[in-house]
């Protein structure tokens, strides 16, 4: 069972017991490795060879520890099982060890070939699981906790920890974006909130808000998601969105270990939308002009003459190299032990002048100082550069193929001449290129604990933690001439922003068996944190050079600008653990907050919660199943918060103004808003049964899920009476509801086993969402995109962010269907109403008028389901891994095309136009193409919602391990070599970029996901 069981223990060994432990948890699959150096070398003449053979039940066991007692001297075996090791003497004593089985102690008695059988321990899988404040039991878990399986990401080529993960848990969805240095979106059981959403996160026990790209991925030893109320509720007022939970790798007793982690690859852009060439584009510009009775431009008066002109989106996207170098240390003793790792990543990115690089180092240590006393520390230090330009996807998108890049003599090029023959569209090269847009960040997260055992049973914990982010932005536009709008002057932009926390937590926790039968778990303590946060900044312009680039070398329109707040939280904690007979099982925890985020009269709240398991496999009666190794049941219901809300959201803000009083200027404060003092955090309450069972000796294992998740007092806006004071400027108030309900179901099973080993992994998440309650049932819209409104809505009974709009009813193909349909455009002048060619928008009301009365719902941007699975091949030193990724049922509001099939300005447009109505019968889906759209066809409408569903080849990874005759005289005790693939192939209806978007379902100017070939290489020695 030695696959499945490296499967379930990856990254969830936060205290592993050895180097090795740990070594077998991240590189099973891979390992080959040579004998490993002791500290202290074995003289030659001394030293005596063993070799053999480790297997069980289902055959050789790479990965396993093989160690000499009482000395550091080990190795591992390679991927056929094998060992080889030399030892002091012939009666040394051998110790086998690995995650999930029996270590076994054998005298080598002179024996030369030793070979050993290893047998499962049951009682090991279940003492693995992260939670909060701790760890725990897996068979003894009663919430929902998915834990991500490490091993599979482990070495991934992919530069932050969020994209890696995407997939990989049941019931949480993680959307990512092409972009350098950008975070990952996650999303814990459906949308609970049109506020925050993120889910809170916690990284060595320091609840943090640090992106999860500030990480190395190769540091991270395990990550487990608390989803239910029931396991969330002990993080009370923060944990109404699901906690992730990060802990980072960690040194063991054993022999020092060197890893190096190493990868470089290429990226590129999986899919650019197909726009007019230049030909093209002049002969849509004659027709939009023609139709609307303006004269045509006579430079376009043969358009084919043009050609294809400039295909500015191949002007700014590129293919761009990534490369990641990670270097760790790893050992310890039985009394102490470290872990230290530096990595570098640089990637640039696929749009023109955007990059991102990353330098992380990571410390981390435990010392047992007395028998009674463990002190212990983790340190992570990051500093990162995102360099950019000035781009917009979507403007590139719009540029006149007739402009070249660049002008005769070199310069960049710009519209010249009228708008409407030209259009305005400044040269996007040029601003990508010219402008400096930069971000540098420089973060610690760090923390120290002193853990004492008072008596038997009892200890105590204390951990003092810190997150300190420095971060700065700086805007350099240096002057230019280039058309339509030259920028005679040039312009610095900097801001300085300095935010730290500070985490005490003080914690008792009595652990005690009462015979056979009971067992019992108490902690008790308390949970501090406090932030501040200070960013001061300022623009100018007019340089009389640009080589003196600093503020105050400008001369004209200086700005200045400054602010800071502050928020503190004090918690107190107690949870209880208790099982009967290893078969009933309950857990129960409440946290009372306090928090400075909340009104005057609701500065506490309190945030229980219960859930209970039955392991039905421990009754007699079930022995009789055979096929059944494990059969748990669970129940739980809890409440949670979301204190996300803001800092100063129940106080009336202030902000500084002059007044003129008889022709004397007089400074005043005034308030921006009324002030709620009984804003309260958003709660949550959810319900949640489970299964969890392991089937034909653990050969197959299944978790099943199913919850309703009910937000109330969620935050939104009120309408204030005029005679306030405060009409537009009112505070939110707690008047809002939501409901999610959902299936999870994951399933892991072990199909082959032997000398070739073939492993599944998947999942399946369905989820509905719902608002249930708004203040007064006000629709609440967001999603401008500009001149042309608002796309999303939430409204009573809808789900969260859907889109809103007209409904289209094909094409007015003659002038009588323009008179007998309801009114749209009217007026005398042909060219500037509804005309044949017009897109026929649905009367929904029956008025006979089409306005606003007439949107509807048009689309839902929650998927129905999110689904993923991996599948695992090994055989004679190869490995394969082909992990598939995707979703269901949603829509995308393609923004882009709102303005790209408009044919209303000269603006580039998508190659579908090719198709536009050009007379009865030529189309009955893309309009006329007009000047200024007198139709408004380019309203919101269903028109650009398309089907947002997609199945993606996620990652695709070729291995090598490399034979141990090969690489043990350079030392190395493992060394693989793989060829990866990321987003290689996407199967999806969407016409845009890529369908993964954003959770508001809005594509506009999103800069797409990457393709991206990576060879890499995993060293240990």
């Amino acid at each position: 069972m030695k696959f499945r069981l490296r499967n379930l223990y990856v990254g969830l060994c936060p205290k592993a017991l050895a180097f090795q432990l740990i070594a077998a948890c991240l590189l099973p699959a891979f390992s080959n490795a040579a004998t490993n150096k002791a500290p202290t070398a074995i003289n030659a003449a001394q030293a005596i060879p063993v070799a053999g053979k480790v297997t069980d039940a289902a055959g050789p066991m790479p990965g396993v520890a093989v160690t000499e007692k009482g000395t550091s001297n080990g190795t591992l075996t390679d991927a056929a099982g094998n060992y080889k090791l030399n030892v002091k003497n012939r009666n040394a004593v051998l110790v086998f060890s690995f995650v999930g089985y029996v270590t076994r102690e054998v005298v080598l008695a002179g024996q030369a070939t030793l070979d050993v059988v290893l047998t499962e321990n049951v009682k090991a899988l279940n003492e693995v699981v992260v939670v909060g404040y701790g760890t725990q039991k897996k068979k003894d878990v009663t919430g929902a906790v998915t834990s991500v399986n490490v091993k599979e990401i482990a070495g991934q080529p992919v530069p932050d920890i969020g994209q890696a993960i995407e997939g990989r848990a049941a019931g949480v969805q993680a959307v990512t974006s092409g972009a350098p240095g950008s975070n990952v979106t996650l999303r814990v059981r459906g949308v609970g909130t049109i506020n925050n959403s993120d889910p809170l996160l916690v990284i060595d026990g320091v609840p943090t808000d640090v992106p999860l790209n500030t990480l190395n991925p190769d540091d991270i030893a395990s990550l487990d998601v608390l989803k239910d109320a029931s396991a969330s509720a002990i993080y009370g007022s923060r944990g109404a969105n699901g906690v992730v939970l990060i802990t980072t790798k960690k040194g063991s007793a054993g022999a020092s270990h060197l890893n190096v982690n190493a990868f470089a690859g290429v990226q590129q852009a999986t899919n650019l939308v197909k726009l007019l060439n230049a030909s093209q584009f002049a002969q849509l510009n004659n027709e939009l002009l023609a139709n609307n009775n303006q004269s045509t431009n006579p430079a376009y008066a043969d358009p084919a003459s043009l050609g294809t002109g400039t295909n500015w989106l191949n002007a700014l996207f590129t293919k761009a190299p990534i490369q990641n170098y990670t270097l760790s240390y790893s050992g310890g003793t039985e009394k102490s032990n470290y872990y230290v790792s530096g990595s570098i990543l640089n990637q640039k990115g696929i749009v023109t002048s955007t990059a991102y690089r990353r330098y992380t180092l990571q410390f981390n240590g435990n010392d047992k100082v007395l028998k009674w006393l463990k002190f212990g520390h983790n340190l992570t230090l990051n500093h990162d550069e995102k360099p950019s330009g000035s781009y917009d996807i979507r403007a590139t998108m719009a540029a006149n193929p007739a402009q070249p890049v660049y002008n005769a003599d070199g310069s960049y090029s710009g519209p010249v001449g009228q708008p409407q023959f030209y259009g305005d569209v400044k040269n996007p090269i040029a601003t990508a290129k010219l402008v400096q847009n930069n971000t540098e960040g420089y973060n610690v997260l760090g923390s120290v604990f002193a853990e004492a055992t008072i008596i038997p049973g009892l200890t105590f914990k204390s951990t003092a933690g810190i997150q300190a982010s420095f971060f700065n932005s700086r805007t350099w536009s240096p002057k230019y001439n280039y058309q339509p709008i030259p920028q005679p002057n040039s312009y610095l932009a900097e801001q300085y922003n300095k935010s730290i926390t500070y985490t005490w937590d003080n914690f008792l926790t009595y652990d005690k068996y009462f015979g056979e039968d009971h067992h019992l778990t108490v902690l008790a303590g308390t949970d501090a944190q406090t932030n501040s946060y200070h960013f001061a900044g300022g623009n100018v312009s007019g340089f009389a050079s640009d080589v003196t680039q600093q503020l105050n070398n400008g001369t004209l329109n200086p700005v200045l600008n400054g602010d800071g707040s502050e928020w503190a939280l004090l918690s107190y904690v107690g949870r209880v653990n208790y099982a009967y007979k290893d078969k009933y099982l309950l857990t129960a925890t409440i946290r009372r907050d306090g928090s400075s985020r909340f009104g005057d009269n609701n500065k506490y709240g309190t945030f229980p919660s219960g859930s209970i398991a039955w392991r039905v496999s421990q009754e007699p009666f079930f022995k009789k199943v055979t096929f059944f190794d494990d059969l748990k049941l669970r129940a739980g219901y809890g409440t949670t918060g979301n204190q996300n809300i803001g800092n100063y959201s129940f106080a009336s803000v202030l902000t500084s103004a002059v007044y003129n009083f008889n022709g004397t200027v007089v400074p005043a404060q005034i308030a921006l808003n009324a002030a709620n003092p009984n804003l309260r955090w958003e709660t949550v309450k959810q319900s949640n049964i489970g299964l969890d069972a392991t089937f034909f000796k653990q050969r197959i294992t299944v978790n099943i899920d199913a919850y309703i998740k009910k937000t109330t007092g969620m935050l939104v806006p009120v309408n204030l009476p005029i005679s306030t004071g405060y009409s537009g400027a009112a505070p939110p108030t707690n008047a809002g509801d939501v409901e999610n309900k959902g299936i999870e179901f994951s399933v892991t099973s072990k199909n082959m086993t032997g000398k070739f080993n073939w492993t599944t992994s998947a999942n399946i998440s369905f989820n509905q969402n719902k608002i249930t309650a708004l203040s007064d049932n006000t629709s609440i819209f967001g999603g401008n995109i500009g001149l042309n409104g608002n796309i999303n809505i939430n409204a009573v009974g809808r789900p969260i962010n859907n889109f809103y709009g007209f409904v289209t009813q094909g094409i007015f193909q003659t002038q009588f269907d323009v008179d007998a349909h309801a009114s749209q455009q009217t007026g005398a002048d042909p060219y500037n109403r509804t005309s044949p060619g017009d897109i026929r928008f649905k009367d929904l009301n029956n008025d006979g008028v089409i306005n606003d009365a007439d949107r509807t719902f048009i689309g839902n941007p929650n998927p129905k389901f999110i689904y993923a699975m991996n599948n695992t091949f090994s055989y004679a030193g190869f490995d394969l891994s082909i992990f598939l990724q995707g979703v269901y049922g949603n829509t995308i509001f393609n923004a882009n095309n709102v303005y790209q099939e408009s044919m209303a300005v000269a603006q580039n447009q998508t190659t579908r136009v090719l198709g536009r109505w050009e007379g009865p019968g030529t189309s009955n889906t893309m309009p006329r193409a007009i000047y200024n759209d007198p139709n408004k066809n380019s309203r919101i409408s269903d028109r650009f919602v398309e089907d947002g569903s997609y199945l993606r080849i996620k990652t695709a990874t070729l291995g090598y391990t490399l034979p141990k005759e090969l690489i043990k005289k350079a030392g190395f005790n493992n060394a693989h070599l793989y060829v990866t693939g990321q987003n290689l192939f996407t199967f999806a209806k969407y016409t845009g970029f890529d369908p993964e978007v954003g959770s508001n379902g809005i594509d506009f100017s999103v800069y797409p996901v990457t393709r991206t070939i990576s060879l890499g290489i995993n060293l240990t020695l």
